[in-house]
């Protein structure tokens, strides 16, 4: 028997249409991912399907006793109490009772007075009387489940533990249909996969939104597609959504291209003059009228943001140099003798649990914080664009047009000027919605105009941290292809994992206990690497921030540190104020080679040339690779020596 069922529902947000007759059902066991671009009405129809919001016109229909339950996009400010006072909310009326009567048996343990066990006997008896004893056993069972204490202080956790007890709350109940907007967002990659686990193996219908392509490629066991004002609903996962998608919009297209030849050539014919109006013709006519009211009903599909970075002037080849860096908070340790070198064109993804460090790593690098000991060189012509979500701040009564524009008509973006309005087209946000508040806007679409305000700064180096957070799929991808075309450095902190596998070169992963290491690749062969040495031993917190040895010891040792200790020679010298000239030379040679190949014309070359152009630019390549580690070798000896 169906749980929900819609019958040509609709409904609008304000003046614009948010979908039209739609009709689905929902079965039992079926796990459904809602897809569909920000603000195409994902998040309402999650609330029509839990009953929170009545649709414009329709029918929904629900199961008798059907029990369902929700977590929301936002963790709640009003939500107080303890972890187990949280979640015993989600068991219904007897919620006060088995939240007051916990609290009064670690009162009785602590403090036997009459008083307290004259009203523990009193919500015994109440407990008995409801049949209540199987909500308690819920939720012990649910806290045990998800690995959550009881007895911790709601409003303390971070805002992944936040959404943990969350979903234990939608949980406790058991109820048939579990219905989540955006589960993953603000959890860390652990805490991702085990969710996945912990919903994979649920015996309860779900219903979800997600930004994260792994997330639902694990778990969809149907899609449902928002998409202009139609949903609709593909009996597969996730992957094979894709392909049928893709399929079933170049049919529309190939098809609303032959209805636009045919309205072409009706409103040739209607021109012709009077022979249109005579009798014999008004039904053809009346074809046009139609044609003319499909054609302007048709709400076409919806381009792809144009995203384009403001690059700046180029960087030197080194961008950031750290060596020894140790810090900590109190007790905690964030990051041990960590080393690194970070040269332009990077794309280095930083991944770890929530609240390990590694934002406070970002701020060290990017010189906000001081470590406690080592020091980062910064390289030359750095300009740095920084996307913080959590320190980014958008004034919700200003309008999206003021926002980019600070005052301004026009903005320049690689040499180009724009106008405000038309900026914010490439980035799908409508001319209405640009004289809009800001405060109309979705979580995506916030988002998204954040990623607009950023790349209209002219810069070398993107600094993300959380950058995918509520952007649709479509909108991440196109994230992601600006991020590999981006002639300069990247360092992003994402828990988004087949982000980081598209997009980085290369991994720096906290370990815990201070323990941070560097790999090769993106997320997947960040573990294959790991599982293939084995984990990281992080050993007890030690007395003082200086290196961790038992880290440092599996690690080879640096060329630069073998002249530790001594001064270099007057030959050494001469050499080290030689090399950046030497290395300008060959950036120089390198980036007029680069030019010539990119010619359309070099290719049509006698092949000895062509062979000629492309092993000097590979040569080049070594050479400064080499001349590069030679500096450095020497520049650390400089330093060492005082």
């Amino acid at each position: 028997m169906p749980l929900i069922t819609l019958k040509n529902v609709r409904h609008a947000y304000h003046d614009r249409p948010l979908f039209t007759d739609v009709n689905f059902v929902l079965e039992p066991g079926q796990r459904v991912c809602l897809m569909g671009r920000n603000g195409a009405g994902k998040s309402t129809l999650l609330k029509i399907l839990a009953g929170e919001v009545t649709p414009d016109d329709g029918e929904v229909a629900t199961a008798v006793g059907l029990k369902r339950a929700q977590m929301a996009q936002t963790v709640p400010t009003d939500d107080r109490g303890t972890v187990y006072d949280v979640v015993a909310d989600g068991v219904g009326d007897l919620a006060a009772i088995l939240r007051e009567y916990h609290l009064l048996t670690h009162q009785l343990a602590e403090n036997a007075t009459d008083e307290v066990a004259k009203r523990l006997d009193e919500l015994q008896h109440e407990i008995d009387t409801n049949d209540g004893w199987n909500l308690q056993n819920q939720i012990e069972q649910t806290l045990t489940r998800t690995g959550l204490d009881g007895e911790l202080i709601f409003q303390k956790l971070s805002a992944g533990m936040k959404r943990r007890v969350l979903l234990a709350r939608a949980l406790v109940n058991e109820p048939d249909l579990l219905l989540l907007d955006e589960p993953t967002n603000h959890l860390d990659i652990d805490a991702i996969l085990w969710l996945e686990k912990l919903l994979f193996n649920s015996p309860c219908s779900i219903v979800f939104v997600t930004h994260d392509r792994a997330f639902a490629r694990k778990l969809a066991t149907r899609v449902i597609d928002v998409d202009r004002g139609r949903v609709t609903s593909w009996s597969c996962g996730y992957d094979d959504y894709l392909k049928r998608k893709a399929e079933a919009l170049e049919a529309e297209e190939k098809q609303q291209a032959l209805f636009d030849k045919k309205l072409a050539q009706e409103e040739v014919w209607i021109r012709q003059g009077i022979k249109a109006r005579r009798t014999r013709n008004e039904g053809r006519v009346r074809a046009l009228k139609k044609l003319r009211q499909e054609y302007s009903d048709r709400r076409k599909h919806v381009g792809s943001v144009k995203m384009e970075a403001h690059v700046g002037d180029r960087s030197g080849q080194l961008v950031f140099k750290a060596d020894d860096l140790s810090h900590r908070f109190g007790d905690l340790r964030i990051v041990d003798d960590f080393s690194t070198v970070i040269m332009r064109g990077d794309k280095v993804g930083i991944i770890g649990r929530n609240g390990i460090g590694k934002s406070t790593l970002l701020r060290i690098l990017l010189g906000q914080l001081k470590p406690d000991s080592g020091h980062v060189k910064v390289g030359t012509n750095v300009q740095i664009a920084y996307f913080d979500q959590l320190q980014a701040r958008l004034d919700p009564e200003q309008t999206l047009r003021a926002n980019i524009g600070e005052g301004n008509e026009f903005i320049h973006v690689n040499g180009k000027s724009k106008h405000v309005v038309g900026y914010l087209q490439e980035f799908l946000f409508s001319p209405d919605q640009a004289n809009r508040a800001i405060k109309f806007l979705s979580g995506g679409e916030r988002n998204r105009l954040l990623l607009a305000q950023l790349f209209a700064k002219p810069s070398n180096v993107l600094v993300l941290d959380e950058p995918t957070n509520d952007l649709d799929a479509d909108t991440m991808e196109l994230l992601e292809d600006l991020v590999m075309n981006y002639p300069g450095t990247v360092l992003v902190v994402s828990h988004d994992r087949e982000f980081l596998n598209n997009v980085v070169t290369s991994t720096i992963a906290f370990e815990g206990n201070g323990v941070v290491q560097e790999y090769a690749g993106g997320y997947d062969d960040y573990l294959m690497q790991r599982d293939k040495q084995g984990p990281v031993s992080a050993g007890p917190p030690k007395s003082d921030a200086k290196p961790a040895a038992e880290a440092k010891s599996v690690a080879p040792q640096k060329s630069s540190d073998k002249g530790r200790g001594r001064k270099l020679s007057y030959k050494e010298q001469r050499e080290l104020d030689s090399l950046p000239d030497r290395i300008a030379q060959l950036e120089a040679e390198q980036e007029a080679i680069q030019g010539k190949m990119a010619d359309p014309g070099f290719y049509q070359k006698p092949q000895d040339e062509i062979k000629e152009v492309t092993q000097r630019m590979e040569t080049i390549g070594d050479e400064l690779l080499a001349a590069m580690e030679r500096w450095e070798e020497l520049a650390t000896i400089q330093e060492a020596a005082g």
